[in-house]
């Protein structure tokens, strides 16, 4: 019995052995790969910076400038005169076909009565449910949205 006992831990120092011999050489393993991978780091931040290096070199203006006189002759330089105020652009023009052809039949926001004086001008957002429930069923799926009446009248901004 003895023996066998003494069989038993031989295996086991000799199992200890090898599983600290292979998660030393795994260690060393994966401490190769870190350096080689911060050295492809360096490597790749170097090119980065030799890249950024050289696209400022080739963005300079006093090497733009003659490529762009000798390929773009016909652009000239912003002049001060060409800048206008936003408030001076034309408006952007929605054609509604939809809108066009309900103010045609007389069915537009138009056509909707007048509030009566006192009355705020803004329409709350519930608006648009009450008008699709006054209308009837066979209407309701026609009926257009606050989006589709014809050109928007948007208030100017100063």
């Amino acid at each position: 019995m003895l023996r066998i006992l003494n069989i038993l831990a031989i295996l086991a120092l000799i199992g200890s052995a090898v599983y600290a011999y292979t998660i030393k050489y795994q260690t060393s393993f994966r401490a190769e790969q870190i350096a080689k991978t911060k050295l492809e780091i360096k490597a790749e931040r170097d090119a980065i910076a030799v890249l950024r290096a050289d696209w400022a070199y080739m963005t300079r203006p006093e090497r733009l400038q003659p490529l762009a006189d000798k390929y773009l002759p016909d652009y000239k330089p912003l002049q001060v005169t060409q800048l206008v105020p936003a408030q001076s652009l034309p408006q952007k023009s929605r054609s509604d076909s939809i809108g066009a052809k309900l103010n045609e039949i007389g069915l537009s926001a138009a056509a909707t009565p007048p509030a009566a004086p006192g009355a705020p001008t803004n329409t709350p957002k519930s608006e648009p449910a009450k008008a699709k429930s006054a209308t009837p069923k066979s209407t309701a799926a026609k009926a257009p949205s606050a989006s589709s009446q014809g050109p928007s009248q948007e208030p100017k901004k100063p």
